[in-house]
């Protein structure tokens, strides 16, 4: 997220100080469970077994359980440590009271260094993340399930073949509760499905199970964090009646993590922009005069009517969704569009599309996208980043990518850290979210764009694309400055001076001026491309490509039989002839004859990085010099939108994007 930083800075310190007595007080409790390590041998073992072996003991279609425990956690263990909701193992089952006592796992959350200088986020037992959850949050389902099993509570936390065996119960006693009968048609389970999401909300219940049954129907396998494969085979013939649906509940509850009485209203007369499938909610950012004369804390536009909307920016919170909530309803902080909730992917909106909200560290870039926020911290991808919440925002993203027509691909969907700096002094505090465990591979699967390759393997152009269980980069600083991350799937490829992992790392003038080494810290993207981004290639040796990033040449492992590079097709910019360099820009400004009277014109300033003669990156197209001049005539006064005629490329210039005139630059179509 972005946008003015100084009173969540203040409030990062304040953390920065009790996350030190919060580790001293949780380290006792977790005793010796090797938090990050593997599960029993056992259950790596039996884990596709387990779910025929339960669905045949409590009587539940295997479909129905193995689609349930997709949609929970994808099959991952999370190697017994606690989701934000205190859900445990891969049917996600919930004990919000061991989760509280950090037992078996529990995570100290650091914010990101591009929020503050010395930042950290208190764990769950001590922030109370998840005691102040929504009523979507069922929190004892894991004792209940025990209770089913006659075994202890632990069983269910440590080993995955009894929490599949308890999730089985649990779906089977759930059917009987409705009055089902415990068949082997697993269009039956539908409303034992949605009412095993937990969620008092019925478009929440009902979207919920809608998605497990189009995994059902479609089918799905993937290797678990475990390393096992895991399959369920596709069923298309499987849909559920309206009888089905009469079991969801018919209740509507305001956003989720609010407290009693918060200014958070339902879809009903808000109009809310969200597809009819999710549960959305209104919460509405303040636009009020704050300071001198100034308003916030976001623009009032009329896109796409005075400007269109090309991108979609994905963010992640790096705080809680209660705190968050707070931080859009305050006039001089930051705003986005819509926050997704982790624990069960509801939606809530606070700045309608047609405005400018102030997400992305970049005005040119705020006036011509969308900002979601999903609740979470990229160091913590397994507490946070849920299968709901992907869902969710595949969906969400989805509806607006076909209402203003923006490309499905990853130079429109981008996240927080592909946004450039504005200005060369800006870029050191451009961020990093939502990181290196963000699935950008699963998500575009879910749009239903999957990222592939378009051209051959010795293509001039390359789109990063490596497999993300098996890709898992050595990053430092989850719990600690220097302490090693614990191994984790991983979007990001990492880059080399050389073709070697023993050379350096590449360097980022622009994000490190003062001269400082790339590093393996899970916040530093200084050397590292992402899942989707395509560049072009500068040299091949053996399993090595190189590929121009940000003037320099940079390497990365690449072999033919396990690739984390694709031959891609497309069009590439070069320097006209005659041109040793030029210039590279964060924003794309109109010309100065362009402004009207009055209007202070926007300086261009160029970036601090060399495209030299020779280099070549990657473009998907041209946009026109535009700036957006926000007005504080009064709350309600749309901005000014500054249109000119320069012409620019956008190209994948390092792992963010910047822009260069066209006519400073040939366009080259690469070859295959």
């Amino acid at each position: 997220m972005g946008g003015s930083a100084l009173p969540r800075t203040v409030r990062h310190l304040y953390r920065t100080a009790c996350v030190i007595a919060a580790a001293a007080l949780i380290t006792p409790l977790l005793g010796s469970w090797p938090l990050g390590g593997p599960p029993d041998r056992g259950s790596v073992i039996r884990l596709q077994r387990a779910f025929s072996d339960a669905a045949a003991e409590f009587r539940v279609p295997r479909s129905v359980l193995l689609g349930v425990s997709y949609m929970e956690s994808r099959w991952d263990a999370h190697a017994g440590a606690p989701s934000v909701i205190g859900g445990y193992g891969p049917m996600h089952l919930t004990d919000v009271r061991a989760a509280l006592a950090g037992a078996p796992g529990g995570a100290v959350h650091r914010a990101a260094p591009g929020r503050s200088a010395s930042s950290a986020d208190p764990p769950a037992s001590q922030g109370g993340l998840i005691a102040k959850r929504g009523p979507s949050a069922q929190s004892a389902t894991l004792e209940r399930a025990a209770g089913l099993l006659g075994v202890r509570p632990v069983r269910l936390r440590t080993d995955a073949v009894e929490n599949v065996r308890g999730g089985a119960a649990l779906l089977a006693a759930t059917q009987r509760e409705l009055g089902r009968p415990l068949g082997a048609d697993p269009a039956e389970w539908w409303g034992a499905v949605a009412r095993f999401s937990g969620s008092t909300d019925s478009v929440a219940a009902a979207t919920y199970a809608d998605n497990v049954f189009e995994v059902i129907r479609k089918g799905a396998q993937r290797t678990t964090d475990t390393g096992q494969r895991v399959t369920l085979p596709a069923s298309p013939q499987v849909w559920p009646g309206a009888t089905e649906r009469e079991a969801v509940p018919q209740q509507e509850v305001s956003a989720p993590g609010t407290s009693p009485g918060a200014n958070a209203e339902s879809r009903a007369g808000t109009g809310v922009e969200c597809p009819a499938t999710l549960a959305c909610g209104w919460l509405p950012a303040p636009r009020v005069l704050y300071g001198d004369d100034r308003y916030g804390n976001h623009d009032v536009a009329d896109r796409p009517r005075d400007q269109k909307i090309d991108y979609v920016v994905i963010h992640d919170t790096e705080d809680t969704q209660n705190t968050m909530f707070q931080t859009v309803q305050t006039p001089s902080e930051a705003s986005w569009h819509y926050t997704i909730s982790s624990g069960d992917g509801r939606v809530t909106q606070h700045v309608k599309t047609k405005d400018i909200a102030w997400h992305s560290g970049n005005q040119d870039v705020n006036a011509r996208s969308i900002g979601v926020e999903h609740e979470g911290f990229l160091a913590q991808p397994d507490t946070w980043y849920t299968e709901q919440m992907y869902q969710s925002s595949a969906r969400l993203v989805s509806y607006l990518a076909k209402k203003y027509a923006i490309p499905l691909d990853r130079q429109h969907i981008i996240g927080h850290e592909d946004v450039p700096g504005p200005t060369t002094a800006s870029i050191p505090d451009m961020h990093e979210d939502p990181g290196p465990y963000w699935d950008w591979r699963h998500y575009f699967d879910l749009l239903g764009s999957p990222l592939r390759a378009t051209g051959g393997p010795h293509s001039e152009l390359v789109t990063v694309l490596p497999d993300f269980a098996t890709n898992r980069p050595k990053y430092t600083g989850c719990t600690g400055e220097a302490k090693l991350c614990a191994p984790h799937g991983s979007s990001a490829v990492r880059l080399y001076t050389e073709p070697s992992e023993s050379a350096p790392l590449v360097q980022d003038v622009g994000k490190r001026p003062d001269g400082e080494d790339s590093t393996m810290g899970v916040y530093d993207m200084t050397s590292r491309v992402s899942t989707g981004q395509t560049y072009a290639v500068a040299q091949r040796r053996g399993d090595w490509t190189a590929i121009w990033y940000l003037g320099q040449k940079a390497w990365f492992r690449n072999p033919s039989a396990h690739p984390t590079a694709v031959g891609s097709v497309g069009r590439m910019v070069t320097p006209k002839p005659g041109l040793p360099e030029i210039p590279v820009y964060g924003r794309a400004n109109p010309e100065d004859s362009a402004y009207p009277d009055g209007t202070a014109v926007h300086p261009d300033s160029p970036l601090p990085y060399k495209f030299l003669a020779g280099q070549r990156y990657a473009t998907q197209g041209t946009v026109r010099g535009e700036h957006f001049e926000p007005s504080d005539v009064d709350s309600a006064s749309p901005g000014l939108f500054v249109k000119g005629q320069a012409l620019y490329y956008e190209i994948q210039f390092g792992h963010r994007v910047a822009y260069v005139r066209a006519d400073d630059v040939d366009v080259v179509r690469a070859t295959t």
